[in-house]
């Protein structure tokens, strides 16, 4: 039985996981989510937003299986491609639509990690997150190390990585490491409507914009502009950006309010 499900809601493309008991994340599970976001970013005619969320009550993704973990530091076989997590989280981070983490609940080691790798990450009331690897003897192993500094900051990135202190959702507004905490109850709907806000709008638009801010990050100013100057070029002449420049009532001061 698949541990990952798709839905699709007005361009938005929910992947949901849920592994009893507790949601914890294998190899075979994460290959699928893969698999699951290969073909996603070959759909950018009908999908625009990318989001992940948790199918257990009160999870996300708790963090990686520790008999994966366990077997794996004993040289023992594991089911599944080792290079899955790589494979899974290099495609949150570069494929062409925005990906969004909702999180109601736990998302620990592992999943954190997996919420970094996406563009944008937004919680309930209850959502908690952290690194907590070193608790146990290693260290994150998936990005944690790198991508949560960059986020958050190096010193808070290196605190969370150093303690294993866990951040719950207020905080992690606070810090930069959730962009939005949506109530508890109804989180799911509300979450789908919160990234319903970005795929309303001109699919190129949303991938150039997605784009030109993940990778202008990555280099120098200058790059990053000449990034920008490139993608604004190629989305402007395009059909269905003239097709929507040309329906905006000249003299418009709220393009916010321009149905789309």
């Amino acid at each position: 039985m698949p541990s990952w499900t798709r839905e699709d809601h007005d361009g938005v493309a929910v992947l949901t996981f849920r592994r009893e008991p507790s949601n914890w994340m294998d190899l075979v599970s994460m290959g699928e989510l893969a698999d699951h976001l290969a073909a996603l970013s070959e759909q950018t005619d009908t999908v625009r937003v990318v989001m992940l969320t948790g199918g257990l009550d009160g999870y996300f993704i708790a963090h990686a299986d520790l008999d994966d973990l366990a077997k794996l530091a004993k040289g023992e076989p594991i089911d599944g491609d080792l290079s899955s997590w790589f494979r899974a989280l290099t495609l949150l981070d570069t494929m062409p639509q925005p990906t969004i983490a909702a999180i109601d609940g736990q998302a620990w080691g592992g999943g954190c990690e997996t919420s970094l790798a996406c563009t944008m990450r937004i919680g309930s009331e209850r959502a908690h997150l952290g690194q907590p690897e070193i608790v146990v003897g290693i260290i994150p192993g998936a990005g944690g190390t790198q991508r949560l500094p960059r986020l958050v900051g190096g010193a808070i990135g290196a605190e969370l990585c150093l303690t294993g202190r866990i951040v719950a959702a207020e905080e992690a507004l606070r810090i930069g490491l959730l962009n939005a905490v949506l109530p508890t109850d109804g989180f799911r709907a509300a979450a789908i409507a919160w990234c319903q806000q970005i795929s309303r709008h001109s699919g190129p638009a949303i991938f150039a914009a997605r784009q030109a801010v993940v990778e202008g990050l990555r280099g120098p100013l200058a790059d990053g502009l000449a990034l920008e100057g490139r993608l604004f070029l190629e989305v402007n002449a395009s059909e269905d950006a003239q097709a929507r420049n040309a329906a905006v009532p000249r003299g418009a001061s709220d393009l916010g309010g321009v149905e789309h």
